[in-house]
């Protein structure tokens, strides 16, 4: 089964073909769109392994757009001790849902 290692926003990727990620959110002009990854570390084929010196010539990943998610409420609390302090502050990450269509090496 051929994958790739790919990078997208400071964040590093194991991917094959019919994978989900989610990635940072950005401007895309819809569902149904495709983004192309052009950062490829690492691409394992039929061919064999090819490792970028940092990335791979010509590699790229292309992926369609699924549409915009949302992650689950993380809650950060501060307080401080023996004050009567305390602060709750809850926070939902916004992603792009992508799906992984072809690795072209």
């Amino acid at each position: 089964m051929a994958y790739a290692i790919v990078e997208d926003s400071g964040t590093q990727f194991k991917v094959q073909p019919g994978d989900t990620l989610k990635i940072d959110l950005r401007e895309v002009s819809g569902d149904g769109k495709t983004i192309t990854f052009d950062k490829v570390l690492m691409v394992s084929n039929d061919s064999g392994v090819h490792i970028g010196q940092p990335m791979v010539k010509g590699a790229t990943v292309a992926a369609e757009i699924i549409g915009q998610v949302k992650d689950d409420k993380i809650w950060v609390e501060r307080f401080t001790r023996r004050k009567g302090f305390h602060r709750r502050v809850g926070h939902r990450q916004q992603y792009i849902a992508v799906k992984v269509t072809a690795i072209n090496a």
